[in-house]
């Protein structure tokens, strides 16, 4: 596996009527961030783009920036409504709930 892939696809829905787009690890996620919109960058994104910039250059685990990731996506209101989360170390994985 490549070490920039995430382990469980982060689903996204970008816009209302537009289908789930699941993005499959680091590059992916840092090409969203960089398409979004300059008057909606807060803090939440730049600790997304910070955490999956930080994983292209080995400071960042792949795993946090996964994390940052998925938590602007849900603050973003972008999460869709199936994702699940990545198990946690030696847990099982978690379904958000609506």
């Amino acid at each position: 596996m490549d070490r920039l892939q995430f382990e469980v696809p982060v689903r996204i829905t970008p816009a209302p009527g537009l289908p789930v787009e699941e993005i499959y690890g680091v590059e992916q996620a840092l090409d969203f961030l960089q398409g979004w919109p300059a008057h909606r960058q807060g803090p939440v994104y730049q600790k997304a783009f910070n955490a999956c910039f930080g994983a292209t250059v080995e400071v960042v685990k792949t795993e946090e920036a996964c994390r940052a990731f998925m938590a602007f996506c849900r603050v973003s209101g972008l999460m869709a409504k199936d994702m699940m989360t990545p198990p946690k170390r030696g847990g099982q994985a978690n379904g958000l709930r609506a």
